[in-house]
């Protein structure tokens, strides 16, 4: 895929190289009812600046709650989070979320520019400096074409294409995913790893996505963060030493992105292998 160069990142002199850091995350519904749910008990982990951290777990084990704590979306019940050194008690200024289901992230009545300009309007750019930044990221994603027309006129892979531009609109300095490749077909879900492969390597984003996929977690990062099942604590944090470069083929057939779907395989289901 051709893209046009990256957008630099903003000239903001981080406080800290720590960018997100979750101390005793415990998150539990109805909490004081007979109808008290405990999704997360105890996690705790923390994200360095250019990172790529991938959470996976077994099914229900309230990975899509934690990231809501961890976006500023919902509260934990107990637990401290901090992000840039600031604990976080609402959504940051400098985050980015991408959800799974780009058809209900996208307003289908908007043009694919004014989606991705959303948040550079809500922010007071002005108009010839939002147009210009949506274009320049929509090129970046390789959709330099579809300003014009609208998400249901776009493939799915597209579509969350079009989501991704949006988050990277504004230059955020952490970008949360939730299982962002869920919803596409497999070749699309290649495509689109390998785009925020790059879009990671050439901004120098910190990148959390949380994903049922192994394989796909391998791939994509440098830290895994391996949840137990609900109520979720973290059962180990695995080091995914495969360098920045990544091919699918190649790295997927290596000696070493074997052994470590082995041992996360045998992590998140003990009795199956």
């Amino acid at each position: 895929m051709s893209h046009a160069t990256l957008l630099p990142t903003p000239n903001r002199a981080p406080m800290t190289n720590e960018v997100l850091r979750v101390e005793g995350l415990r998150k539990v519904y109805n909490e004081g009812k007979p109808t008290a749910k405990t999704a997360i008990e105890d996690v705790s982990f923390s994200v360095e600046r250019g990172e790529f951290v991938c959470i996976v777990g077994p099914s229900g084990a309230g990975k899509t709650t934690m990231l809501r704590c961890i976006s500023g979306l919902a509260q934990p019940s107990s637990g401290r989070l901090s992000f840039e050194g600031t604990p976080l008690t609402s959504v940051p200024a400098q985050l980015g979320l991408v959800f799974q289901d780009y058809g209900h992230s996208l307003y289908p009545w908007f043009t694919n520019a004014k989606n991705v300009g959303l948040p550079l309007a809500a922010r007071g750019m002005k108009k010839a400096e939002r147009a210009h930044r949506v274009s320049e990221v929509l090129k970046n994603v390789g959709l330099g074409h579809v300003e014009k027309q609208y998400p249901w006129e776009l493939s799915g892979g597209m579509q969350q294409r079009v989501a991704i531009a949006r988050a990277l609109s504004y230059q955020p300095d952490l970008l949360l995913m939730d299982e962002p490749f869920a919803s596409v077909d497999a070749q699309t879900r290649f495509d689109l790893e390998d785009l925020i492969l790059t879009v990671r390597r050439e901004l120098g984003i910190t990148v959390v996505l949380v994903t049922h996929d192994i394989d796909e977690a391998i791939y994509l990062s440098d830290r895994i963060v391996v949840l137990s099942g609900s109520p979720s604590r973290v059962r180990e944090v695995v080091d995914v030493p495969l360098g920045r470069q990544r091919e699918q083929v190649a790295t997927r057939a290596s000696a070493e992105f074997l052994d470590l779907r082995r041992h996360l395989l045998d992590l998140v289901m003990p009795h199956s292998v």
